[in-house]
């Protein structure tokens, strides 16, 4: 007999409906998603003496879902360890010592930023609590006590940076900043610049000898800019100072501040090095007591060498009493301003005179071009600024009223002066040569003992009535 189509396509599909819920019913996975969970010792002491510091949290999932672990104190305060974090079936275990995201007790203040805090001594129900994509949750509970906890916070009472707006540059004026960070404990400490885009700069802490466990508990942090090691400084701008202190729990306590940097930049300077001919011109004239000078009262200043004996690199014969004059070109080549300081280009200095004689003392950062000669009593005791005053800037700092002479980027200057050469010593002829200072900072090779040449004292006038 045939069965029509009409009966015979309801029959089939009726078939397929019971032998999917049929493989439902055998593909259906367990209902519980914790297969297992455990917190393990139920009781810990989380005060770094090694024992007993940390608590096993472990789980296993029979499905994917969503897990947070909180712990609720018998007071009804909730401290969330892990929160809605996705997780694939599997077995899961992770060390808790007790600390969690920072808070506050009721009207409780903390000298900085709590980040990681243990939480109190006392009993607490753990839940683990699982979330599935559907919405279906589940939860496991149990029993976790803290006692003898840590009790007090790496707070950080003292937090100071000065100044405030600093410019690594090497130019000896506000190059550095200091950091001062007081700590209330025993920490770990980092110090370090953020600005958004860039990875964190940090600060070396200044290695000092502590005699007291005061003393250890303040840190003295200074930072240049990278400049001293070489290194071009971060960009100028506006960056936050973080201190960030970690006790042995794990407790975290930070304090930030404001730092500006301006003027920001390598130095770099040269004496130029010539195509041809002599590198520094010296040359002999005679002297005039219109260029003496003292601290007092200032000389007349000598005009540029002329001559084009000048540019040879000969050695020269001069009478006793004569000016050895000179004559250089200096250039910076940095891309910020370099600072100069010192008697300006025409000044004259007797032998026995020196920088300081004319009330022009040495200071940090300034450049200057100096002369040395073998038998000088010092290194480089002459020296000048590098620039006359309509080619440098002036900048005068309002708070000490003092001004400050500049060389700005990538100018080139021509320094000149001489020295009257009155004395002569034991060794004659000797040499003579030029030097570009960076004041307590250095000369480089490059600007060391720059185009030495020999000069032979004699007293011509008596040389003259010999011959007579």
């Amino acid at each position: 007999m045939r069965l029509s189509l009409k009966w015979i396509i309801p029959a089939a599909l009726a078939v397929a409906v019971l032998l999917t819920a049929a493989l439902a019913v055998l593909l259906r996975p367990s209902s519980a998603l914790f297969a297992a969970s455990a917190v393990e010792p139920a009781v810990i002491s989380p005060n770094a003496d090694g024992s007993d510091d940390v608590t096993m949290v472990s789980y296993s999932l029979s499905r994917a879902a969503s897990v947070t672990i909180l712990f609720e104190h018998t007071d009804g305060r909730r401290f969330v360890f892990r929160e809605d974090e996705a997780r694939t079936a599997g077995d899961y275990s992770v060390l808790f010592s007790g600390v969690v995201d920072g808070y506050l007790n009721e009207g409780e203040t903390v000298q900085g930023e709590v980040l990681r805090r243990l939480m109190p001594d006392g009993d607490y129900t753990w839940q683990m609590i699982a979330t599935e994509a559907s919405g279906a949750q589940e939860t496991a509970t149990g029993i976790l006590t803290l006692t003898d906890g840590e009790p007090a916070l790496p707070e950080i009472y003292e937090f100071t940076i000065f100044p405030e707006v600093f410019t690594p540059n090497q130019d000896g004026i506000t190059d550095r900043t200091a950091i001062n960070v007081g700590l209330s404990k025993p920490s770990e400490l980092q110090v370090y610049l953020e600005r958004e885009g860039m990875q964190p700069i940090f600060v070396p802490e200044r290695l000092e000898v502590n005699d007291s466990n005061a003393s250890m508990l303040r840190h003295l942090f200074d930072y240049e800019g990278g400049v001293d090691l070489g290194a071009d400084p971060p960009p100028d701008g506006e960056y936050t100072v973080v201190a960030l202190a970690q006790d042995a729990v794990g407790q975290r306590v930070q304090r930030t501040g404001t730092l500006t940097l301006l003027n920001g930049g390598k130095p770099f300077a040269q004496i130029v090095p010539q195509p041809s001919g002599a590198t520094v011109i010296f040359e002999a004239q005679p002297y005039d007591e219109a260029y003496y000078t003292t601290a007092e009262t200032r000389g007349a200043l000598i005009g540029q060498p002329e001559s084009p004996a000048g540019l040879s690199t000969n050695a020269i014969t001069m009478n006793v009493g004569d000016m050895l004059v000179f004559q250089l070109t200096v250039e910076n080549y940095s891309d910020i301003p370099i600072r100069t300081a010192g008697s300006p280009p025409g000044t004259v200095y007797d032998w026995t005179q020196r920088a300081a004689t004319l009330g022009e003392f040495d200071q940090s950062g300034a450049w200057r071009v100096g002369i040395d000669c073998d038998t000088a009593a010092s290194d480089y005791p002459w020296r000048w600024r590098l620039g006359t005053d309509e080619q440098i800037l002036t900048v005068d700092d309002p708070d000490t009223g003092d001004t400050f002479y500049y060389l700005p980027a990538g100018a080139r200057v021509v320094v000149w002066g001489a020295i009257r050469m009155t004395e002569v010593e034991a060794r004659n002829p000797q040499n003579c040569w030029a030097g570009l200072i960076h004041e307590d900072v250095g000369i480089s090779q490059l600007n060391a003992s720059v185009g030495p040449r020999r000069i032979f004292l004699e007293d011509l006038s008596e040389t003259a009535e010999d011959t007579n």
